[in-house]
């Protein structure tokens, strides 16, 4: 019996951790399949309803499979160099704007306001269980994750509850300047805006990722490759001897309460 009992408390906590990788929105979420595009595109307008391939994504092994790809992921993630890298970023289109789409904005504010007061001071955030994502690579803003709310986003949405909170560094620490939430890249753009108003915020995903070979990437062409890189399709990957993801991590937006106007409130990365 006691025997049993230890095999059945196993099996049932591999499920609750397999559960849980599968809701967090860097784990094995199915894959949406996205050609090169430009931002204003509709993921229904490249086959996303079409049947998914499903890849390893860079998210389940980012100190492993894109270790040499980590200036590049951060660039990207953090507001630099988005130019013309429209291959490599899907933003959700604009809609038109309600006065209800204001209201609810401006309440997501206020909620995210009073929910991160207290990580002002950045050792509160530690303390409570956010990670500093690559810390020792220079960025313009530096994502605090935790990954408890990334999981209970994928379930739910609570506006002082971000998935990360988002430092700008400075002498002696960091300076909080706003946060990110997040939701698994198999969402849909209605659930998006269920969530923050498409009216007023852009959703992104970042995409179709080709990284050389493990033994290839001391030396490998970065203009080719990674998240700034030419290659943007799965059949110029494979010419290239690369591995290809469609989409890595999730659907991101980033939202900076303390500055004055929606715009910028919602921007893609912080204002000066």
């Amino acid at each position: 019996m006691q025997v049993v009992t230890k095999a059945a408390v196993i099996l049932g906590a591999l499920f609750v951790v397999t559960v849980v990788l599968a809701a967090i929105p860097t784990h094995n979420a199915p894959a949406v399949t996205v050609a090169p595009m430009q931002e204003s595109a509709s993921p229904s307008d490249q086959g996303q309803d079409s049947q998914p391939t499903h890849h390893k994504m860079v998210g389940t092994d980012v100190d492993d499979e894109a270790k040499s790809q980590e200036h590049n992921a951060v660039s990207a993630m953090s507001g630099q160099d988005h130019g013309d890298h429209s291959a490599h970023m899907y933003m959700t289109s604009m809609r038109k704007q309600t006065p209800e789409d204001v209201q609810r904005a401006n309440e997501i504010v206020e909620q995210l306001r009073a929910g991160i007061e207290k990580y002002r001071d950045y050792h509160v955030a530690l303390n409570e269980g956010y990670r500093i994502f690559l810390p020792n690579i220079p960025q313009p803003e530096y994502h605090f994750t935790s990954y408890k709310n990334g999981f209970m986003e994928a379930f739910s949405f609570d506006a002082s509850r971000p998935t990360s909170l988002l430092y700008r560094k400075k002498a002696g620490g960091y300076e909080l300047v706003g946060a990110m939430y997040t939701m698994p890249k198999r969402a849909t753009e209605d659930q998006l805006n269920a969530r923050v108003p498409l009216s007023v915020a852009m959703w992104h995903l970042h995409t179709n990722l080709c990284m050389p070979p493990k033994e290839q990437r001391v030396g490998a062409d970065w203009s080719k490759f990674g998240l700034k890189g030419s290659i943007a399709s799965q059949e110029a990957c494979d010419a290239a001897g690369g591995k290809f993801s469609p989409v890595i991590f999730g659907w991101m937006t980033h939202v900076y309460p303390y500055e004055e106007s929606l715009d910028k409130i919602f921007a893609m990365h912080h204002h000066d």
